[in-house]
């Protein structure tokens, strides 16, 4: 873990989306301005900057987590996932990002990357996904274009993808 000092910048040093990456950042700096200006994945919104909208969750050691209320010092030494790192190698969109597109859940999209690491979480841990669930999950979330009714089709759609993924590889499978 790095030291802090509150008087300068100091590094950080995250696993970004698989990726080993190093950058200074200043002692109260948040994961998501680290994220998005030292590291450039700006996937990763920014909204109320009070973890209400959920505009900026990302992944952290696999689970969620609301980048704007997390020191970039915090992530030293852990795996963080952004909407950039739900695709594949090769571009693809993951299952959650197709469902997506496929049951007109965008609109503005400001909402979606944090949404959609939500569910990735929800997804990967969930024994069994219902629909009660989903929109607790969703419902962390502030959208103002879809209404969120495509967004809970969507992910109810992602689901049942992701454990059809499960079953015919025997277990494993990525929820992006």
């Amino acid at each position: 873990m790095s030291r802090v000092n509150a008087d300068r910048k100091t590094p950080v040093a995250i696993t970004l989306n698989g990726r080993a990456v190093r950058a200074e950042a200043e002692p109260r700096m948040l994961l998501s301005d680290f994220l998005r200006h030292a590291l450039g994945a700006t996937g990763t919104h920014v909204g109320c900057e009070h973890g209400v909208c959920g505009a900026c969750t990302v992944l952290i050691d696999g689970r969620a987590a609301r980048a704007c209320l997390t020191l970039a010092h915090q992530a030293d030494g852990k795996a963080v996932t952004t909407i950039e790192g739900m695709a594949d190698a090769a571009g693809a969109l993951g299952e959650i990002q197709r469902a997506f597109a496929e049951h007109f859940a965008l609109q503005c999209g400001f909402c979606s990357p944090g949404i959609v690491m939500s569910l990735a979480d929800y997804l990967a841990n969930a024994k069994e996904v219902t629909e009660a669930e989903v929109r607790d999950v969703v419902g962390g979330h502030l959208c103002r274009c879809t209404g969120y009714a495509p967004i809970v089709e969507a992910a109810l759609a992602a689901a049942r993808e992701f454990r059809a993924m499960k079953k015919n590889s025997g277990g494993g499978g990525d929820a992006g």
